[in-house]
């Protein structure tokens, strides 16, 4: 897919999402007025954003995924991974808990294993065999809520890593085994 057809294809997405969230009930009208899941992320390195309902009724919605896989993207090398949905399950839960709805503003999302490498070089706090390689994990934060606020929610679900890394300002979230780590 090319970049302009895949910016469209997000600006579309997020298009129908705010279109969507005008009348809350929209997004569930699709399907019997059920369950939805949504993600509102800013990428902070690209400035791209999305805004998009990416589950219906015990669904995942492919275009939603692919939109959020470009956003997730190793903005290094502009290569995408297929993210693992669970990790954006634990992102839009973590969001509901914090009760706001200021975009969650990605640090890192899908890593390449050479992006890695060189994070890896500049920092001891980058592991070797990241969840980030395996598009299992997302690092975040929010102007309007703190690291401890943000991983407090994230660890309250029990679904799988956080760390937190005050100094940095943000929070890693990943769908891995359920621990914690950072101050």
């Amino acid at each position: 897919m090319t970049m302009d057809r895949r910016r469209f294809m997000t600006g579309a997405a997020a298009l129908a999402a705010l279109a969507a969230s005008a009348t809350p009930a929209a997004p569930a009208v699709l399907r019997g007025r059920g369950d939805f899941r949504s993600l509102s992320l800013v990428n902070r390195r690209t400035g791209e954003w999305i805004k998009s309902v990416y589950w219906i009724e015990g669904e995942y919605v492919p275009e939603a995924l692919e939109s959020m896989n470009h956003i997730l993207r190793d903005w290094r090398q502009d290569r995408e991974m297929e993210m693992d949905p669970t990790v954006l399950d634990i992102l839009s839960a973590t969001h509901g808990l914090l009760d706001t709805t200021e975009p969650f503003e990605v640090i890192s999302g899908y890593r390449t294993p050479e992006t890695n490498s060189l994070l890896r070089n500049r920092s001891k706090g980058v592991a070797s065999n990241s969840y980030h390689i395996k598009g299992m994990a997302v690092d975040v934060t929010l102007k309007s809520r703190s690291v401890r606020q943000i991983s407090g929610a994230g660890l309250s679900l029990r679904a799988g890593g956080v760390g937190k890394y005050s100094r940095s300002q943000f929070v890693h979230l990943d769908s891995g085994p359920v621990r914690e780590w950072g101050r």
